[in-house]
Parts: structure tokens; sequence; C-alpha cells
């Protein structure tokens, strides 16, 4: 590698960290904020105008505040399992396409980290690291409920990568490559949401249950008998699990949009190449607020009900549109693909409400 691109890389790189941090802390704002307009209530408005340096307040009161390390805690794993929950939350966007290219002189820059054949492939090796640190955060606090918080977050975690990892298939398939911006580019004149939309739908619900947002938010749930997996954490130990869930919420949004809603492509992308990360940066603060906004509207699901909806309805899900968009690449019908899936997701909704029926009357 020539230093020009190692320093390519290297500014790329510590501009979206930076990105990356900076957003996680405002995503907490923008959360706050929208919360409270769909509660009826002000938000945080004290610290700086319209309650905009909250952020840095919390961030200034975490740097600050005592941290306990229990006595019988395993101490390395106990102050290595935040960083673990951290790092792929970042890493993970490193194949994300955020632009397309442009000149500095006579190089050309490509607004993508790592542009790697396997980038699809890279992402769901990444996104599988995340559930280490819950468990062993869990299990280096040497405490039975931390312990038990840990080992229903990783169960809930692994059973919906499952339908996570089937719904990167269906895309891949229908981009006919790995490469996230050979991807994008596949969408051009058709976004991949319109063919597939059910699997945009089961890929959305697959990474709020691999998050732990509401309403899959079990593990760390008001109404379990301690906050979950970090209950022995505090101070920035305990804030760098949270910065690690807001900062995977803005990740896995850019994966979102890049699989199914076009990622940076846009009108004048081609003539303009600045306009590819605002028209980036604009789909994923939808996909943010709709994540906001289903946990302001939804309750929590129980733990068992939880559990069954990841292995009986989006896994068979899945399957089914893996299928489906197979069948219709094959036979050269693409058609028949938006039609089929919704087919599926209609029979998955009624089975969910015929087991819901069927265990109202069973009392």
């Amino acid at each position: 590698m020539d230093s020009a691109l190692f320093w390519e890389m290297f500014i790329k790189a510590l501009v979206l960290i930076l990105v990356l941090l900076t957003s996680f802390a405002y995503l907490t704002y923008y959360e706050r904020r929208g919360l409270a307009r769909f509660q009826s209530r002000v938000g945080p408005n004290r610290a700086g105008p319209a309650g905009l340096l909250q952020p840095v307040a919390d961030a200034v009161k975490l740097i600050f505040k005592e941290e306990f390390i229990p006595g019988e805690a395993y101490k390395v794993i106990f102050i290595l399992a935040p960083i673990l929950t951290v790092v792929p939350a970042i890493l993970i966007t490193a194949t994300v396409p955020w632009g397309g290219s442009f000149m500095i002189g006579e190089r050309e820059v490509s607004l993508v980290i790592a542009d790697l054949n396997v980038g699809v492939l890279y992402i769901m090796s990444v996104a599988s690291i995340a559930v280490y640190g819950v468990v062993l955060g869990g299990w280096s606090s040497n405490n039975k409920y931390a312990m038990l918080g840990g080992m229903r977050s990783s169960a809930q975690m692994v059973s919906y990568e499952l339908a996570l990892g089937l719904s990167f298939v269906g895309m891949v398939l229908l981009a006919d490559t790995m490469n996230m911006s050979e991807i994008v580019e596949a969408q051009r004149n058709l976004w991949f949401v319109v063919i597939q939309p059910v699997g945009a739908v089961v890929f959305f619900i697959a990474t709020l249950a691999e998050l732990n947002r509401s309403p899959f938010d079990m593990p760390e749930a008001e109404q379990e008998l301690s906050a979950g997996y970090n209950v022995e954490y505090s101070g920035m130990k305990f804030a760098l699990f949270f910065m690690a869930e807001y900062t995977k919420m803005v990740s896995i949004s850019a994966i979102i949009v890049t699989l199914f809603f076009g990622g940076y492509r846009g009108p004048g992308v081609d003539a303009i190449w600045w306009l590819g990360p605002i028209y980036m940066f604009a789909k994923i603060i939808i996909i943010l607020g709709l994540m906001i906004w289903i946990r302001a509207s939804w309750p929590r699901l129980r733990y068992d009900r939880l559990m069954a909806f990841g292995w009986k309805i989006l896994l068979p899900l899945s399957l089914s549109l893996v299928f489906i968009t197979a069948t219709g690449i094959l036979l050269e019908m693409m058609w028949i693909v938006p039609l089929l899936s919704i087919v599926a997701g209609y029979i998955a909704v009624q089975s969910i409400n015929l087991s819901l029926r069927r265990k109202a009357n069973a009392r």
C-alpha cells in the first residue's frame, strides 16, 4: 500500500468515526425530543438553545461520575466487555458507500472506506461479534441477575440474526453481488424495497431485535428484576453500552438505506457528488425517526412470545422470501416477487393473529 492510499483511508476512517460519535450524541437528543412530541411533553430545553447542548451536558456528567467495579467481578473482562460492544458498531460501516467519488487534483477519492467484493459477508461477520460484549458483560459482573440478563439478550440477538442474515441473501440475489457499492448501482432505476417490500420489513424488525430496541428491549426493560446485563456498570462503562446501541442504530440505518432504498443515489448525484451524502443522511434520519416512533407507540413483547416470533414467524418468512426471490430470478419473472412476498407476509400476519386468538380462547 502506497503512502497516499494509506493516508486517504486513514482520513476517511477518522472522519467516519467522528461522524458516528457525533451522530450518537445527537441521536439521543433527536430521540428525546421526538418522544416528547409523541407524548405531549417538552423534552430537553435547558442546556443551550432549544436544548442542543444536552448531549454535551450528559457526556460531562458521565465522565465525572464515579465508577464502581464489583469486588468479585472478573475485572479484565468487565472492562473489555463495553469496548467489545462499541467497536463492532463502528467497524460495521466500513463497507457502506456514503456517496460516489470526487477528484482531488488527479486523484479520484471514493466515499467508502473499504470497497470489498464480500462487503455483505463482512457486515454479517462484524454484526455477530457484538453479542460477545453483551454476554461477557453479564458474566464478568459475577452477578446472577446480570448473568441471566446477558444470556437472555444473547439468545435474542442470536435468534434474530438468522432472519437478518437471510434478509441479506435476497438482496444479494437481486444485485448478483456482495459488493455494497454494486448493490447501490443495481438500484439506479428501481429501489429493491419495491421488489421485496416484505423483505425490508423483516430486515427492519430483525434489526430492532438485534439492537435491543423497543418493542424488543426485554434485556433492559423496567419491569425486569434488574436492568439486565449492565446492572453492575456505572459511569463511562455504562455509557459505552448505550453508545454502542445508538451508534449501531445509525450504522444499521445506513445498511437498510443501502440495501433497500438506493443508498446515496438520488436526483443529480451523478453531476454533483456532494448530493450523495446529503441523500444518504436524509434517508438515515427518516429510518431513525421510524425507530423512535415505534418506541413511542408499541408495547413490549413478552419474552416467550418474542422468541416464538423470531423462530416461528420471521425465520420461516425470511426463508420463503429467499425462495420467492430465487424463483423469480430463475424464471425471469421478477413481477411475481413482490406479489408472492406480500402473500407470504399476509400469511405470517394471519398466523400471528390465529395464535393470539387461540391463546385468548384457551384462557
